[in-house]
């Protein structure tokens, strides 16, 4: 028998805890001894609940559903005689927060334990079943001191849907002799991995950026608690130890206090002692950092808690050979149970610095307040009232106080209009969050991210924004009334049914929602047409005067077949997605082109396939499925990369490849592709895959050489140990670059500015052919405007191509040098996609 197999529960558990016989250990329920199997997130449900039936230490609550329809749990663990006053505890811990009072000794630590936010590293959800049932039943003097004293706040599984399918791969793969060599498929998990979420995101990276329920629902709890502490179990390979924080000292966000490095030492040395008695190998301070604050052990930092990671070598399955020896999960889920109680001791030990640190953190988030030289920022929807909702919403859920202007205001040559704009003042709790959302800061201490260097919402969701300095604040005129993400005066027109007798209907492109919308008419039989230039037309109540519209408007015109039932679902579609639909008189314009113009060009319905499957990358993929499903409610058809050879090309009319690797695909399928575009379809790729687009001369333009980067690096003077240093130089983890946009071709009808941010997450360099005609956005001669990027890189960047599209006898090829659904965050380039499935017919 293995060293690490167990036959029971109690085998993990420490010593003289007289445990309560009436509380189930997880083998009551489970049927067998934890470690055994790895658990489905059903069954941590039902032993959770379990637990909090028998135990009054213990009270459940659903917090939230995930994309799959599982329940997000939260368990309250504290002494029974809190348990009926835990809301009044809870209470005045954030009523002291919110007035930067101190606690008194006798208030209590809140620790938030969270395991598993990446599916496949499950030795912390199985960990916490073990813990969840030590609290629950120890009789242990310090277990009583710890529960009687603070709150526990347990989430057992960060994300139910990913832990469920590698549990899954991981069962179905074992046998009653278990097989460690590294080279067994137990080891080798299917496409797409357990790590992600349903739509194939990465959790970890969506504390700040909110695109998925998990998230939103986690954030929502971490504002109602506010914990003093909040831990992040993770796992990492094989061959790795054990790593508890700090990380690297140099590399955490430079808003996050100092004190918080100093506490976290303060908790390593109880992890290092545990660790220490049971002779595991571990490290600190190395490898990983605190520098985005969009993770579980960073966003913490941001609100004066303290975040800690921990990171489990993986046995990727039930046992794997390592250059450690042989890796049992059993092994895996007692460290992680091991840290967990150390994080208890230390919070016990060190509790009232801890306590004292989040009122030192509110007095010199005051004194930050008061040195800054900016007021606060200007933000301003312009057209698009969607995109800017959305991000409206995104500060809510932080907690970020922000006001609508009483009357416009002008900076700098620029008007932010009243009714279009807030203002976010400085002068709050977040303080330091809204600093990072903000940040264009280009120059670091330490150059080296092990995320992203930049996460500015302005430029995410491409919307004008501005610092107000202090000397300006007279400025600001603030209104006591709330935004109104859709003024009143829109609403009561969305309201308007659109007239019985119009001669066609008209709605702009602006909106994020249009995409939508236009899908839903197209699903619902109504004929549509894109306008390839702008136009004037009168409408229905205003015989005075002509609405103008923009290029990329939908007509719908009652002269071609559509269903009985038009209007009625062109007044559901307006009020549904808040875009106004004109009706229009006459086909002749005042101005522009008429409505019976060639220029309008038919669109039908889309059948767009979406390449994934080994080869390629999930997360892009599932950043693109997750667009089309969630944001356009399109149902893209998901093909493997190994199944396209054997898939009828012909029934689809776009065709899309995120980042992998194409240098297998036989010549015939990318024959049957160049035919298949030739033939009316729409190629689109992104990233790496505009690199295999290069090589198959889809598109003219050529790709810059990894030698060719190599070069623009000098090594004088360098020594070995540099070389790192010069790795990270080579690199681009995540910054934002600006590029310069054609906005009359098609792929840009809906956009306001000639100018576009991209989120560049590689180094990546497309060399433009300078035909004006095909690449239709480059970037500018300074592109980098928020984030890392050396001076090297950003030199290679400068005025290559970021947007090509080259049309192909009835087809089109385009090709996206950027990640344009970055997270599902990065909304101001989200809409590309849209149009080159919705504008396509233009190109």
């Amino acid at each position: 028998m293995p060293a690490w197999a167990v036959e029971s529960d109690l085998n993990y558990l420490p010593d003289g805890q007289n445990y309560d016989a009436s509380i189930p250990r997880p083998a009551d329920v489970l049927g067998y001894p934890v470690g055994t199997w790895h658990v489905r997130h059903d069954q941590v449900v039902n032993y959770m609940r379990a637990l909090a039936d028998a135990s009054d230490r213990v009270s459940l609550q659903v917090t939230g559903y995930t994309h799959e329809q599982r329940p997000l749990l939260l368990l309250t663990i504290t002494a029974p005689n809190n348990q009926s006053k835990v809301e009044q505890m809870r209470t005045e811990h954030i009523e002291r927060l919110s007035k930067g009072e101190a606690a008194q000794a006798s208030d209590p630590l809140f620790i938030y334990m969270g395991y598993s936010v990446h599916g496949n590293e499950p030795s912390g959800t199985n960990a916490s079943l073990l813990v969840a049932y030590h609290l629950a039943a120890s009789q242990a003097d310090d277990v009583k001191k710890l529960l009687n004293e603070n709150v526990v706040l347990l989430d057992p599984s960060l994300n139910p849907d990913g832990l469920s399918r590698f549990a899954q791969w991981a069962n179905m793969h074992k046998g009653y002799n278990v097989v460690a060599d590294p080279a067994h498929r137990e080891h080798r998990e299917a496409w797409p991995s357990g790590r992600t979420n349903h739509y194939w995101f990465d959790l970890n990276r969506d504390w700040l950026l909110l695109t998925h329920p998990e998230s939103k629902a986690r954030i929502a709890q971490f504002h109602q608690w506010r914990p003093h502490i909040l831990t992040d179990f993770h796992e990492m390979g094989t061959n790795s130890t054990f790593f508890f924080q700090p990380g690297i000292p140099s590399r955490k966000n430079p808003w996050t206090p100092d004190t918080n490095v100093t506490l976290t030492k303060a908790l390593a040395n109880f992890h290092a002692q545990a660790l220490d008695k049971n002779k595991e190998l571990y490290f600190t301070e190395e490898s990983f950092d605190d520098f985005y604050y969009g993770k579980g052990s960073t966003y913490p930092d941001a609100h004066g808690s303290i975040g800690i990671l921990f990171e489990q070598a993986s046995s990727r399955g039930h046992a794997q050979e390592s250059i450690n020896g042989l890796l049992e999960f059993e092994r895996t889920i007692q460290n992680q149970f091991t840290t967990s109680l150390s994080t208890f001791a230390g919070a016990m030990a060190n509790k009232s610095a801890i306590a004292a640190y989040q009122r030192q953190f509110y007095k010199d988030t005051k004194q930050l307040i008061d040195d800054d030289e900016l007021h606060g920022f200007v933000v301003s929807a312009a057209k698009d009232r969607a995109r800017f909702s959305r991000m409206l919403s995104i500060l809510e859920a932080h907690q970020i106080q922000f006001s609508a202007l009483a009357s416009d205001l002008s900076l700098d040559d620029k008007n932010y209009q009243a009714k279009s704009s807030v203002f976010i003042p400085l002068a709050q709790p977040q303080y330091r969050l809204i600093r990072s959302l903000f940040s264009e800061r280009t120059r670091f201490v330490d150059n080296t991210f092990y995320d992203v260097s930049n996460w500015n919402i302005g430029l995410a969701f491409n919307v004008k924004y501005a610092g107000v300095e202090q000397s300006d604040r007279r400025k600001v005129k603030l209104s006591d009334k709330p935004f109104e993400a859709v003024p009143a005066e829109v609403e009561e027109s969305l309201r308007q049914n659109v007239s019985d007798d119009a001669y066609a209907y008209v709605f702009e492109w602006h909106s994020a929602n249009a995409p939508a919308m236009a899908q839903h008419l197209l699903e619902n039989g109504v004929q549509i047409r894109v306008a390839g230039d702008g136009f004037s037309a009168r409408v229905s109540g205003d015989s005075q005067s002509a609405q103008t519209f923009a290029p990329g408007s939908i007509m719908i015109a009652t002269a071609l077949e559509q269903p009985d039932n038009l209007q009625a679902l062109l007044n559901t579609a307006q009020t549904e997605y808040g875009i106004k639909i004109a009706s229009v008189t006459s086909g002749l314009t005042p101005a522009g082109i008429d409505l019976g113009s060639r220029q309008f060009a038919p669109v039908n319905t889309p059948n767009v396939l979406l390449v994934g499957g080994v080869g390629t990358n999930q997360y892009e993929i599932g950043e693109i499925w997750h667009y089309l499903d969630t944001r356009i409610g399109l149902p893209a058809t998901l093909v493997d990369l190994s199944n396209l050879a054997n898939t009828k090309l012909s029934r689809y009319s776009h065709i899309v490849f995120a980042s992998g690797r194409y240098n297998k695909v036989s010549k015939k399928l990318t024959d049957a592709l160049s035919q298949w575009v030739k033939d009316g379809g729409v190629l689109i790729g992104q990233k790496s895959a505009v690199s295999w687009f290069a090589k198959q001369d889809w598109i003219d333009n050529k790709v810059l050489s990894n030698d060719s980067i190599d070069d623009s690096f000098s090594t004088k003077g360098l020594k070995y140990k540099d070389r790192q240093d010069l790795a990270s130089k080579k690199r681009i983890a995540g910054a934002a670059f600006l590029t310069s946009i054609d906005r009359s071709h098609p792929l840009f009808f809906g956009f306001e500015t000639d100018t576009l941010p991209m989120f560049k997450t590689s180094n990546f360099v497309l060399k433009s052919t300078d035909d004006p005609f095909v690449e239709i956005a480059n970037y500018v001669e300074k592109p980098l405007a928020a984030g890392y990027a050396s001076d090297e890189l950003e030199s290679l960047v400068s005025e290559t191509a970021a947007v090509v599209v080259k049309p192909v006898s009835s087809g089109a090829v385009v090709a996206f040098v950027d990640n344009i659904h970055f997270r599902g965050y990065w909304d101001g380039t989200n809409k590309l996609m849209a149009n080159a499935i919705y504008m396509s017919p233009l190109f």
